[in-house]
This record gives structure tokens, C-alpha cells and sequence, in this order.
């Protein structure tokens, strides 16, 4: 289907609602509701499915509808089921602490789903935080991190190189990725941490006591739990469509009716709005995007690809658009270019590109990937106030935008000054953390 640059505008829209519309005293009330997001996304992503519809393809709109509904099934089952499981207990939340959560989050979200491992860790970091006052920057870099740049190394940690693996990229060849995977997020542990030090000489003397005082030992309910979760793992990674779909929502059933309501309704104070507000959302986001991705699709040929440059195009539109279907249109762009070796006949050179793109840059807005947007909405629907859209993007741009231009330089990008500025960025972003963990209160 050929479109023109004008089929984009719904998309626009729908991107330009999520970030202003929080923004505007008069909409910002009205927008939380799940209801009035929901009429949004029907009002631009339903006209363009008709017209898509009617103009001869319905067969985009059901794979459009399709990966929505297998997405939400994901994101849904996998909320329903961490939200049974709860970590007890108050740790301090010390930078030391709170890295080691951010760490482990970063090696599990491989293994879990980045999804997985957020839901699952989001919950114990904001607990373990409660006595503190900021903890935003906590929240950040758990998306940053865990629900993002930590589920590079198998086709489980996220969708577009599950996507990667069904057009016959080897299961295991994610795992050549590890020096880049370990790269990205020991930098931004480093940074973490440093930024982490400085808050903490920003809280009152009262929050500090209280943190330091209200300690008790760590416990897991529900544990019986993480088997459901090792089930949807299990499904993505071996059961096809549609019965991958059927066990997910098996598993969350059986999680909602076996699991304890005091566990899930006392202890986690589970609500059906964070999902709610991603699944209103991702509807406007997967419809709207049938046209921008036909568009993308008549625009690549055009573009002047190589390896940095198929990680810039693949990254920045995975951080506005939902980064599997845009894995996918350059991967089959890349698979009609020369190279050797290759990979699943692609490029292996443009493969790193592209896999390194829609994973690390779905952490530069809050819709790159589906977690960011319900990791936001537990920390709200927790009390705590989050980062509007554009702030978020400068969030992102200041603190991981570095680390990311670092990996390029250093293992992307060819020539000899590249490894050179790469290493003069890495040594810059370690000088600034260095800097900031010894900064007073009053700079920090």
C-alpha cells in the first residue's frame, strides 16, 4: 500500500495528545481517565482502519489488530500475575540498595521479558523507597534499564528480537550482543548510582531516620506465582499463535482466582488503571500506525543506510513507534542488501544495528515499549508524580542519550576516531557521575 506523508498526521496526533494534553489544565483532568484516552485513540485509529479497510488491504488491519491484541494479552497477563506476587519487607533504600534492584532487574528482564521484570521489580523499588522524597530518578532509570535495555541478550527479553528469531535469526545468536548489553547498562548502573548518592543528601534528616528505622527483613508472597510467570515465558518462546494468546490469559486466570486478594488488593493495592491506560493508549498508537508504518515502508529505500545509520533510523522511530514492527520493516529492508557474513540472511552488521536500535532507544519516550507507560502508571497510581512526556524525553536525552552515542562509537560506528570520541563520551558520562556522587545538596 503507497501512501503519502499525509496518512502520517493521525499518528501525529495520537502522539501529540500524549504528550500535550497532560500538559493543559483544562484537558489534564479530563485525559487521566482511561475512558476519554480510549476515545481518542477511537477517534483518529478508527478512521484510518476503515479508509485502510476500504481502500483494499484489510489484511494490515487485521495484523495490526492482531499484534494489539497479542500485546495487551502480554502486557494484561503479565500484570495481572506480578500483581499477585509481593516482596515484603523495607530494605534501606541506600544507592547500593537500590543499584543492586536496578542489576538484577537488568539480568532478569532476558530471561522474564523486560515486562515481566518490571512489573515484577517496580512494586519492591517504590516500596523499598517509601520513606524517601525523590525517588523519580529511581523510576527513570528503572524503565531505562529494566524495562528496556536489560532484555538484550535472548528473544524472550523483548518483542523485536522474538520477532528476529520467528524469521530465523538463531536463538542463542543474541547472546553475541553481550558485550554491548553489559556496556550499556554497567554505565547507566554507574550513573544511577551517582546521581542516587546526590538525592540521597537531599532528603530531610526525618526521611533519612525513618529509612534507616523501619527496617524488616524481606519476604516473597505469592511465590507460587513466578511459575505462572515461567509459563508465559514459556509460551512466548514455543507456543504459536493463537494459543500463546489462550495460555497467557489461562495463566492470568488462573492467578486472579487463585491467588490471594489480600496479597494483590492489601499488600500491592492492585489497580486495573495502569493497564487500562496502556491498553486505551497502544489501540490509538497500533492503528494509527498501520499508515506510518506503510509510509516508513516506501520512505527506507530511500534513506542512506549502513550500520550507524540503520541503528539511528531503526532507534528513533522504535522510540515513537512500537519498535517490533519497526525491527521488522528493516530487517526485510536489510535482507535485500549485500554483506557477508549474514545472519538469517541479513547483514550480521546491519542485524546488530537494527536489534541494538528498537531495543535500547524504546527507553527515549514513554510509548517506545509498552512497560515504560505501566511502570509510569504504578508510580502514580502509588503517589508518586512522574515526568510529563516531554520530560521525560529530557530525562532520557540528558542521562541516556550518552551512554547510548557511547555504544554507537565504540561498537557500531568503523572509523578509528569514532572509537576515540566513543571512548572520550564513556569517560565523560563516568567524569560527570564522578562529579555529581560528590556534589553537595545544593547542586546536586
Amino acid at each position: 500500500m503507497v501512501v503519502s506523508w499525509w496518512a502520517v498526521l493521525p499518528f501525529a496526533a495520537m502522539l501529540l495528545s500524549i504528550a500535550v494534553a497532560p500538559l493543559v489544565p483544562a484537558l489534564a483532568h479530563h485525559w487521566e481517565k482511561p475512558r476519554t484516552q480510549l476515545a481518542v485513540a477511537l477517534v483518529l485509529g478508527l478512521p484510518v482502519a476503515l479508509w485502510v479497510w476500504l481502500s483494499g488491504h484489510p489484511h494490515l488491519v487485521g495484523h495490526a489488530l492482531h499484534e494489539y491484541v497479542s500485546f495487551i494479552a502480554l502486557l494484561g497477563s503479565l500484570f495481572v500475575i506480578s500483581g499477585g506476587i509481593h516482596l515484603a519487607g523495607d530494605i534501606r533504600a541506600t544507592p547500593r540498595n537500590n543499584t543492586i534492584f536496578l542489576a538484577i532487574g537488568g539480568v532478569i528482564a532476558s530471561f522474564i521479558g523486560t515486562t515481566g521484570a518490571a512489573m515484577l521489580l517496580i512494586r519492591p523499588i517504590l516500596n523499598t523507597n517509601k520513606e524517601r522524597e525523590h525517588v523519580v530518578h529511581t523510576v527513570v532509570y528503572t524503565i531505562f534499564i529494566v524495562a528496556n535495555c536489560g532484555g538484550l541478550l535472548t528473544p524472550l527479553g523483548d518483542p523485536p528480537l522474538f520477532l528476529g528469531m520467528l524469521r530465523g535469526v538463531p536463538f542463542t545468536w543474541t547472546f553475541t550482543l553481550f558485550w554491548q548489553w553489559l556496556f550499556i547498562n554497567l554505565l547507566l548502573l554507574a550513573a544511577y548510582y551517582a546521581l542516587d548518592t546526590a538525592m540521597m543528601r537531599r532528603e530531610d534528616a526525618a526521611h533519612i531516620l525513618r529509612d534507616r528505622t523501619e527496617i524488616q527483613p524481606l519476604k516473597v508472597h505469592g511465590a507460587w506465582q513466578l511459575v505462572l510467570l515461567a509459563g508465559i515465558v514459556a509460551a512466548v518462546a514455543f507456543a504459536p499463535t493463537p494459543w500463546r494468546e489462550v495460555i497467557m490469559v489461562t495463566l492470568a486466570a488462573i492467578s486472579w482466582f487463585a491467588g490471594s486478594h489480600d496479597v494483590r488488593f492489601g499488600l500491592n493495592e492492585f489497580s486495573w488503571e495502569p493497564i487500562l491506560e496502556v491498553a486505551a493508549l497502544f489501540l490509538g498508537i497500533f492503528t494509527t500506525m498501520i499508515t506510518a508504518l506503510q509510509f516508513l515502508s516506501t520512505m527506507a529505500p530511500k534513506l542512506p543506510l549502513n550500520e550507524v545509520t540503520f541503528y539511528l533510523f531503526t532507534g528513533g522511530l522504535s522510540s515513537v513507534l512500537d519498535n517490533a514492527p519497526t525491527y521488522a520493516t528493516f530487517f526485510e529492508l536489510a535482507s535485500q542488501l549485500p554483506g557477508d557474513p549474514r545472519v538469517a540472511n541479513v547483514p550480521e552488521a546491519y542485524l546488530v544495528a537494527i536489534s541494538l536500535g528498537a531495543v535500547t532507544c524504546g527507553a527515549l519516550t514513554y510509548i517506545g515499549n509498552g512497560p515504560n507507560f505501566m511502570v509510569r502508571s504504578v508510580a502514580e497510581s502509588a503517589g508518586r508524580s512522574m515526568p510529563s512526556f516531554g520530560g521525560y524525553v529530557v530525562w532520557s536525552l540528558r542521562e541516556l542519550a550518552p551512554v547510548l552515542a557511547a555504544m554507537v562509537l565504540l561498537f557500531i560506528a568503523d572509523p578509528l576516531w569514532c572509537k576515540v570520541l566513543g571512548a572520550v563520551v564513556t569517560l565523560a558520562v563516568l567524569g560527570l557521575a564522578a562529579a555529581r556522587a560528590r556534589s553537595r545538596p545544593s547542586a546536586a
